[in-house]
């Protein structure tokens, strides 16, 4: 009998059952390497938001019940003799290849058929259920043209090299930065007062942030992984920053001075580290380095990067906890409780979450402060703390300074027009201690980097990129967080990993769309007033949105391993090693030689990367002790460093470990799609022919 002609109330038979059918022909690139989607997380997105299979990656009934320890996946049926094989072919008829239409009347059977369960509700699921083998065998295209449509059309609105009209970009690429401005502004909101900035300097760094985004993202949808991905100050680089901020050498240091001069070593370290990233790609030994990188290193590395900022988040959102607890459990209701509900056929709370709580919060603390709630008479909150005398005022300074949304002049004092040149803070100071640190942060960016292209990529592109455009992608990503250190965003700049999630989401991959935003961020960037906008957030709310944006950072981390087993022991052990080492190991340098009455100058959440004068590495070289000392008190340094050397080492099959699959440069011959999808624009690419390491 023929799998994909089922007759209702089979007996059952043998276990596992004999395929009654040739295989499949490898018509994409999963089935050619041997990649299994079902348990590796070969997904796209669904309705709601999240990750699901497509049809077909659908299990067969010979496909349940894996031995998720086994050295190889006991998923693919014994061989079939030639016998067996050409009697299931006579007994089965051929299927026809597909029509044109075929895959648009798929998209439209996927997009009006929502079920209620896995196979769907009602008649059309049970026909799913009955066909499965059958829709298998004929969804799929035979041609890779086919293949592409389905893959683009299947679950997002717009794929990779759709060009929509004007106004679906313009308000696509609106709803996109949008649900990112976390991202994009948070950073430079933490960086530039633990520097000693002023709210100008604030404002001034957020409008350069925003010009440099901008700037950096047109280069790299357009000459680097072409993938919609928004380059921007990723939260790999804060900590790093943080430990150079808090260098002992800079405790003598106030003021202004103390904000340029630290910004200029910023520079200097972000400049050769970009440098090392830029020459790791364009090299070659990239392609090198991703042999070692697999979705068991990926997920704890960035995973420990949004954990380590626990003692950041909740200790300042507790200087004002009527904001930010309010500020918090907004954005979870926002994000969680009210996902699913619609407006005009968008998902407003899910994509809009950060945005909408921030603005209902700042209006209620601005009807707050207006009503006198923070007012207390004879203290005023613009006096310094410590030139307060009165103990009155000693006592409510703290609520002053952080629950009022007038402390800060930063829109009253932006200007109008403000152009961010290069150098605008001075000539940049190079040391070569902190250039070593960012060198090696610079290969972390890297990691997250490379997980974003291949979940972006399974999203909205016909095909995963090769090796050669990976390569490519991380040589500009060191270019561009070169420009972010000549212009001084403080950060170098790098693939923001919450964009898979925002793609997933709003079900929008043209690169159109986020270029289009991409311009309308260098035009916000010249009007100063919108720095100072930004700028003028109270610190509170800052932290409180930083609660929840590292909170989905480490959980985009740790969904990289949906393209792992991960139910593996193996797996378990090495990621549940990685994880605990990584909180500490750090806590032990960041511990080591510091009393528990000592009286240290800067806040207590910045302590913890305050270690290069007390770390427990010694030696005669104090570069040397401060390289150490700072690099082992870094989570994600030592979460890569423990995944990347038991993943490596410890034995486990490709499909157990998750092996990321990457296109190989002879399917740029064999399937037209992947050129068009990554191949260089103005013919710049033949240029380079000769440079077979970078890509198309």
């Amino acid at each position: 009998m023929s799998s994909s002609d089922p007759k209702p109330g089979p007996k059952p038979g043998p276990w596992p059952p004999a395929p009654e059918s040739s295989p499949m022909p490898p018509s994409t690139w999963a089935k050619r390497t041997g990649f299994r989607p079902k348990f590796s997380g070969e997904t796209t997105a669904s309705h709601s938001g999240q990750l699901s299979l497509p049809a077909s990656a659908r299990a067969t009934p010979s496909e349940t019940h894996p031995d998720l320890e086994a050295g190889q996946p006991p998923l693919r049926p014994p061989p079939v003799s030639a016998g067996e094989q050409d009697k299931a072919k006579n007994d089965k008829p051929q299927p026809q290849p597909p029509s044109a239409a075929a895959p648009v009347k798929r998209r439209r059977d996927s997009d009006g058929g929502r079920s209620n369960g896995p196979d769907g509700g009602g008649a059309n699921g049970s026909v799913r259920r009955q066909n499965r083998i059958e829709e298998t065998v004929e969804v799929l295209p035979q041609s890779m043209a086919d293949d592409d449509l389905v893959a683009r059309n299947l679950h997002m609105k717009y794929g990779l090299r759709d060009t929509p009209g004007l106004v679906p970009i313009g308000f696509y690429g609106l709803q996109h930065y949008l649900s990112m401005l976390g991202s994009l502004i948070l950073v430079p909101l933490v960086i530039v007062p633990a520097m000693g900035g002023s709210h100008e300097d604030i404002a001034n760094v957020v409008s350069t942030v925003l010009f440099v985004c901008g700037i950096t993202t047109l280069l790299h949808t357009s000459f680097g992984s072409r993938l919609p991905l928004i380059q921007g100050p990723s939260f790999v680089f804060l900590a790093p920053a943080l430990a150079i901020i808090n260098s002992p050498e800079f405790q003598g240091l106030n003021g202004n001075n103390n904000f340029k001069h630290i910004m200029r070593e910023l520079q200097g370290a972000i400049i050769i580290g970009s440098a090392f990233q830029a020459v790791l790609g364009y090299s070659g030994l990239m392609s090198l380095i991703l042999r070692l990188i697999n979705p068991v290193v990926v997920a704890p590395t960035i995973a420990a990067v949004g954990l380590s900022f626990y003692s950041y988040g909740f200790p300042l959102v507790g200087k004002c906890l009527e904001i930010g607890v309010v500020q918090i459990l907004l954005v979870v209701i926002f994000a969680l409780y009210l996902r699913k509900i619609s407006i005009l056929s968008h998902r407003i709370f899910l994509i809009y979450a950060v945005p909408l709580s921030l603005a209902i919060t700042w209006a209620a603390a601005f009807l707050l402060t207006e009503a006198g709630a923070y007012t207390y008479k004879g203290c005023d909150p613009n006096v310094p703390v410590s030139n307060v005398v009165s103990n009155h005022c000693r006592k409510y300074m703290t609520r002053m300074k952080y629950c009022r949304v007038d402390t800060s002049h930063a829109l009253r004092s932006a200007p109008w027009f403000r152009f961010p040149y290069p150098l605008q803070w001075g000539v940049p100071i190079f040391t070569w201690k902190m250039s070593l640190v960012m060198c090696v942060v610079s290969i972390i960016a890297s990691v997250d980097s490379v997980g974003s292209y291949h979940a972006s990529s399974l999203l909205v592109a016909s095909m995963p990129p090769t090796p050669g455009v990976v390569s490519r992608a991380i040589g500009l990503e060191g270019v561009t967080s070169l420009l972010a250190g000549l212009w001084g965003t403080g950060t170098g700049s790098t693939t923001l990993t919450e964009n898979v999630h925002t793609i997933a989401v709003t079900k929008m991959g043209s690169r159109r769309v986020v270029e289009l935003g991409a311009c309308v961020l260098v035009i916000l960037s010249l009007v100063g007033k919108v720095g100072g906008f930004i700028a003028s957030i109270p610190q509170v709310m800052v932290a409180s949105l930083l609660c929840f944006m590292w909170a989905m950072f480490t959980a985009l981390g740790l969904s990289n391993l949906r393209y792992s087993e991960a139910g593996s022991s193996r797996n378990i052990i090495i990621v549940g090693l990685s994880l605990f080492f990584s909180l500490s190991v750090p806590a032990y340098f960041q511990q080591y030689g510091v009393s528990p009455n000592s009286n240290l100058s800067v806040p207590s959440y910045y302590q913890p990367y305050i270690v290069a004068s007390h770390g427990p590495f010694k030696s005669q070289y104090k570069g040397v002790n401060y390289v150490m000392n700072t690099l082992l008190s870094m989570n994600m340094v030592i979460a890569f460093i423990m995944a990347v050397v038991l993943d490596n080492t410890v034995p486990g099959s490709r499909q157990e470990r998750g092996v990321y699959v990457w296109s190989d440069s002879e399917t740029v011959t064999r399937e037209p799609a992947l050129a068009k999808d990554y191949e260089l624009p103005f013919r710049v690419g033949r240029f380079f022919r000769w440079v077979k390491w970078v890509g198309i």
